[in-house]
């Protein structure tokens, strides 16, 4: 991964850093990185999500799924348990015979339609929970469990489970002699996309794992004291350093279609991770150069409060413009798509610069399964780094937790105060 964050400086940017405070913040760095070395060779919670690359068994996933040839794959999961898995075939898996669908929300508006079109008698079906308990993933399933059984399809033999070493999936899979595999120990829903949880699908749909889990291992292997080494911290510290002057939301831009749902795994990184304590980087998503025609004009003469984070792969696939006659269009003529796409991202720099907005490039070689499973794995870096030079618990969620056992407890799964909260909720209705 390359990070150019020259249009973060002070000297062109409003809010920006200036070198001598970028030289301080770097030493800061060093120490953040001492921290996360160390909890990498302890395998502590949540810097375990760092070895993952060198550690998740490749082959075990892919036998799991060995003799699956399905149309569909359908995750049925929530944040973390689908997220990770969607970004992945997303990028890489577009061009695969097999399609992939998630089921991370409760819509029943949604669920209906999505099991009306799948062929759920080629639909090999993923569960992903790590306790086993997670309520939406569970309905879903038992949701997705009837549809099967009422078309007269044998849910068993087209059902594998990811979750922990005990629980009601885990008990399930025993039970019914379901494919399963371990969730990894230590390694937050948000941070597993490289592991059991979000390669299934990509083991399924073709996805070359191995070369992902050697662009993760690249990333980890890039890991140096310095931001001005490595990319991942440069990252994470310049938007840490833009946050804490004024930047207080980071719009995430990919130009790639194939990356518009990484913009929404990122979100989810960034804002479970670093929103703590008051404070914390808002993300916001966007996709190149369609936003270029809506949002950006918020990001270039809007509130100086933003940090756009633009992305594209440095090769692309060939796709060559027509020639033609209109006058107007004769200089498109005979250029390429990835040619206009790449003057689009260029003019959006550009475009920032020229009126002092930070912004920051992230540039991947191509969207191949190695550079994919780099940027996640360094992204999955910056966000560690910048926990750790904000001083909040990275790897909880107790704002998370508190809306799963309000909801628990509205639906009678046990007694929570959240609950009664929800109940003593102010109301002044207007009709």
């Amino acid at each position: 991964m390359r990070v150019d964050i020259g249009n973060a400086l002070a000297s062109e940017a409003d809010p920006g850093i200036d070198r001598a405070d970028l030289d301080d913040l770097d030493e800061r760095v060093a120490d953040a990185h001492d921290r996360i070395a160390r909890g990498m060779a302890d395998d502590d919670f949540g810097y375990a999500s760092l070895n993952l690359p060198e550690r998740v068994d490749a082959a075990k996933i892919e036998a799991a799924v060995e003799g699956f040839d399905p149309e569909a794959v359908l995750t049925v999961g929530i944040g973390g348990s689908a997220l990770g898995a969607v970004t992945i075939t997303e990028a890489l898996a577009a061009d695969s015979p097999v399609d992939h669908y998630a089921l991370d929300n409760v819509d029943p508006a949604h669920v209906n339609r999505l099991l009306d079109d799948l062929p759920l008698g080629e639909t090999v079906v993923h569960v992903v929970s790590r306790s086993g308990t997670t309520a939406e993933t569970l309905a879903n399933f038992l949701v997705v469990r009837e549809a099967m059984d009422s078309e007269g399809i044998d849910w068993t033999d087209r059902t594998v489970v990811t979750t922990g070493e005990s629980g009601p999936l885990r008990d399930l899979a025993e039970s019914e002699g379901l494919p399963a595999l371990d969730v990894p120990d230590g390694v937050p829903g948000r941070f597993s996309a490289l592991s059991t949880v979000g390669l299934v699908p990509a083991a399924i749909m073709g996805v070359d794992l191995d070369a992902l889990l050697a662009g993760g291992q690249a990333g980890a292997d890039a890991l140096t004291g310095s931001l001005y080494d490595c990319p991942a911290y440069a990252y994470g510290a310049v938007a840490y350093a833009l946050d804490m002057r004024g930047a207080s939301v980071n719009a995430m831009m990919p130009y790639a279609e194939g990356l518009e749902s990484f913009a929404e795994w990122f979100a989810q990184l960034w804002a479970e991770s670093l929103g703590k304590d008051g404070g914390g980087q808002t993300p916001a998503r966007a996709l190149g150069a369609t936003d270029q025609h809506s949002q950006l004009q918020l990001y270039r003469a809007g509130p100086r409060d933003k940090l756009v984070t633009v992305v594209r792969p440095r090769e692309r696939p060939d796709c060559q413009i027509p020639e033609t006659d209109v006058a107007d269009l004769e200089y498109l003529g005979g250029q390429d798509l990835g040619t206009l796409l790449d003057a689009e991202f260029e003019a959006t720099e550009a475009s920032l610069a020229a009126a002092e907005r930070p912004s920051v490039r992230v540039e991947i070689d191509r969207l191949d399964a190695e550079s994919v499973g780099r940027l996640l794995f360094d992204m999955e870096v910056a966000c560690i780094l910048a926990g750790e030079l904000y001083g909040v618990e990275t790897f909880t969620q107790p704002a998370v937790e508190w809306g799963k056992n309000a909801a628990r407890g509205l639906l009678g799964g046990g007694q929570f105060e959240e609950a009664d909260a929800v109940r003593e909720k102010t109301e002044l209705v207007v009709e």
